[in-house]
């Protein structure tokens, strides 16, 4: 296909540029303890050999930044860190990695009282010391609460968008214009939407492109494959991360499915005419990362996909999160939630708490209340 690419602007990432015409990256994410350094390093090499132009790890204390201060001796790869809540670990991190991820919606957890504007001054001011590029990372569950008050609860794709463009207006007040966007949501189709209405404001800037929570293979490559086909067949898109939910010895599928929707688009093999059901069940689960903090996680989102099966013709969504970044939001608008801890499993019904199980008690749990949805619709 001769697809005509948005001019957005040039942004470097280690020996990668994005943008400006540059082919479009491929990434994914670390999904093994960042305090495991020779399990992180082995995690990067695989990716780095399948091909991944960029490699994520999550940094959430002081000793995960010390780690990676070991593992970027250890690999010449391109690296990008993730913070959430603490954002003073910029300073920590940036001399020893090539992106500094921050989501909009986590500045607000630590240092309540200080401005979001003095945060993000500062981490622009320390990627720019370090020679680091920064992404703008905006998520349907972890929208800016400030921001998504402003708008009606059924709303999400506004607040998402809105927070994207203040905080891109905000790095170019600073005069700090080495970064890219993303707005994903765990619907392809909304991911579609908020990119298209970002691009048509701001073109210029380049956009990281996913489905968040895409869940387990297939299923999860196709949702990715829905939304990036129309954006990447409109020139809309400058690197892109399939997030998949599998275990961490097959973290390479995620750039396998990458390169091959990328070499599928560009030959013209597109398959957006696929209807994924919007009229049946649908399970979500977030990929695999190093934030997770049961590996059972994985496991038991695959056992949710096989004991709902029963309930496929319903038009109802099961969320599976690992952790607790992505647990408590990222559970709301599902019909039913179940946000993962070390030992223990919340099971949530949209909003509300339905209880706190055992990994053993959980799916039980989770068919009772599926059953009760069910049953009520059908009353």
């Amino acid at each position: 296909m001769d697809i005509q690419r948005n001019p957005t602007r040039p942004v470097r990432i280690g020996s990668v540029t994005i943008g400006a015409g540059n082919p479009i990256a491929v990434q994914s994410m670390t999904a093994t303890p960042t305090q495991n350094i020779d399990a992180t390093v082995a995690q990067i090499g695989a990716l780095t050999d399948a091909g991944a132009d960029l490699v994520r790890i999550a940094v959430d204390s002081k000793k995960d930044a010390d780690c990676l201060v070991e593992i970027r001796r250890q690999t010449t790869a391109n690296l990008a860190v993730d913070l959430q809540e603490n954002y003073r670990l910029a300073e920590d991190v940036a001399p020893v990695v090539d992106k500094i991820r921050y989501n909009p919606g986590h500045l607000y957890h630590h240092m309540r009282d200080t401005p979001w504007q003095e945060k993000v001054r500062f981490i622009a001011a320390v990627a720019a010391e370090n020679d680091c590029a920064i992404r703008i990372g905006v998520n349907c569950g972890s929208v800016d609460p400030a921001k998504a008050s402003g708008y009606d609860r059924d709303d999400s794709m506004a607040p998402m968008l809105e927070s994207a463009l203040e905080h891109c207006a905000f790095l170019d007040d600073l005069q700090f214009t080495r970064y890219c966007v993303s707005l994903k949501d765990s619907n392809p189709q909304k991911v579609v939407d908020l990119n298209k209405r970002f691009s048509s404001r701001r073109s210029d800037v380049p956009l990281h492109l996913g489905v968040t929570e895409a869940g387990m293979p297939p299923e999860g490559i196709t949702k990715t494959r829905i939304a990036l086909e129309p954006l990447i067949g409109a020139g809309i898109g400058d690197t892109v991360r399939v997030s998949l939910t599998v275990a961490n010895d097959r973290k390479v599928e995620e750039i396998r499915a990458g390169k091959t929707i990328l070499a599928d688009i560009a030959a013209g093999r597109v398959r957006t005419v696929v209807d994924f059901g919007s009229d049946s069940l649908n399970i979500i689960s977030c990929p695999s990362c190093s934030r997770v903090e049961n590996e059972a996680f994985v496991e038991l989102a695959e056992q949710v996909r096989q004991v709902t099966r029963y309930a496929g013709q319903h038009p109802l969504t099961i969320a599976v999160m690992g952790c607790r970044v992505n647990g408590p939001g990222e559970t709301d608008d599902a019909d039913l939630g179940l946000w993962c801890g070390p030992k223990q499993v919340h099971l949530k019904r949209g909003s509300d708490l339905v209880g706190i199980f055992s990994y053993d008690e959980i799916l039980l749990k989770l068919k009772e209340e599926l059953d009760r949805i069910i049953s009520a619709v059908a009353g």
